[in-house]
């Protein structure tokens, strides 16, 4: 009789542990609504990344680590050993999760690095190269950055969360994920999703900005070949960039270098087969373990309030900006161009960095006033120095603010 009321006893007792470790017990608690939200909000990216394919690539496995960091019970994710901006590696390594190891490659600035690596392997700088007046416009197009730093700053934002929510206009998702790691960390959940949805969003967000800013006698303006760059130079250019703007922004050297450093892999002929590591089995690796990380900090706590909302606002208006000043700038340049060298206004919404998306939007907002006019090539330029003008922009912010 002893025995069995021992057993039972022990049974009563196994089971109230079971059910009080149980992650279901946690939506019952105070609060526990919060990671039913969070958990219905990553099936929601899920499906955009799936169904709809909103930058599939990064949105699927960002979703899926806000899934993981949102199950109770997990203990995957602990923004707490990331607190004040630091790696607190004691406690790291008496209670660090999966995602807490995966996630150091994120604070410590080498995923976004590496996926340059892979971004400047699979660019084509010979479109910026044959006409440098790209520059202009992919650096006209980083206005919406500095201009949402001033709307995030009279809102009441700090200035490292100001330049974190501005370097959304860039459009570029590594740069963003880089700046606010080391800016303001616990924003970078918000951020990434807003930077990554937006980029995927390029089509629809881009073509009614440019329509309302141009004419349709500038949206038909036809502009003459691009001419043939020398080998030579594709070779030169990457270590040129790298030299000058490591010289007078040094803040900028990590994302220029390892973007320059992918590029001349590629065009220097001599490491094709680094080369084409760096584009597919370096990429794909990186950018999974960057996603889940990135996706794993949007916890409950840092996700849901009206900070948020805010972030998602500014960061369409940053996009918008950003958009707006290369179509304005290329307006204004013609005004000191003579008639037959005239920019088609619609290259200066591709200086954002998101490649080669926005290039193929002024492609084909061009087309649907005249089939044969071919904008995309043109285009390029801008769009591959916004990739250049992003990673500068993240550098200036980090030198004064970092």
């Amino acid at each position: 009789m002893g025995i069995l009321l021992q057993s039972s006893n022990f049974i009563v007792e196994s089971l109230g542990k079971f059910v009080e470790t149980a992650g279901f017990t946690a939506f019952f608690a105070e609060g526990g609504y919060k990671y039913l939200i969070m958990i219905a909000v990553a099936c929601f990216l899920l499906w955009l990344a799936i169904k709809k394919q909103f930058e599939p690539l990064l949105l699927l496995p960002i979703a899926f680590g806000m899934l993981l960091t949102n199950l109770p019970g997990a203990e995957m994710f602990h923004s707490d050993l990331f607190a004040g901006g630091k790696v607190h590696w004691l406690e790291l390594y008496q209670k660090g999760g999966l995602i807490d190891y995966l996630y150091l490659g994120v604070k410590l600035g080498i995923y976004p690095c590496l996926i340059f690596v892979g971004v400047g392997s699979m660019t084509d700088f010979g479109p910026l190269i044959a006409n440098p007046k790209s520059f202009l416009l992919g650096a006209a197009a980083q206005i919406g950055i500095f201009a949402t730093f001033l709307g995030a700053y009279a809102l009441g934002f700090t200035p490292n969360e100001c330049g974190s929510i501005g370097i959304i206009g860039g459009a570029d998702g590594p740069t963003s994920i880089f700046l606010t790691a080391k800016l303001a960390p616990e924003l970078l959940g918000p951020i990434a999703i807003a930077a990554y949805s937006y980029m995927a969003l390029v089509p629809v967000i881009q073509p009614p900005i440019m329509k309302a800013l141009t004419t349709e006698k500038e949206r038909r303006i036809k502009m003459s070949q691009l001419r043939q760059v020398s080998k030579t130079e594709k070779i030169i250019f990457p270590v040129v960039i790298t030299i000058i703007i490591s010289l007078l922004l040094p803040s900028a050297a990590p994302l220029v270098g390892c973007l320059m450093l992918g590029n001349l892999m590629k065009e220097c002929g001599v490491v094709d087969r680094l080369s084409k590591t760096v584009q597919n089995e370096l990429m794909n690796i990186v950018v999974i373990f960057l996603g889940i990380s990135v996706g794993a900090t949007a916890t409950a706590e840092s996700f849901l309030n009206f900070q948020t909302l805010f972030i998602l606002a500014l960061g369409i208006i940053a996009f918008s900006c950003g958009t707006a000043g290369g179509v304005l700038l290329a307006k204004l340049m013609n005004l000191f161009v003579p008639e037959g060298k005239k920019i088609n206004p619609l290259i200066g919404s591709a200086g954002v960095s998101a490649v080669p998306m926005a290039a193929r939007v002024s492609q084909t907002v061009g087309q649907q006033y005249d089939k044969s006019n071919f904008l995309l090539m043109h285009a390029m330029g801008p769009n591959v120095a916004g990739v250049v003008g992003s990673a500068v922009a993240a550098g200036i912010l980090l030198a004064f603010l970092g």
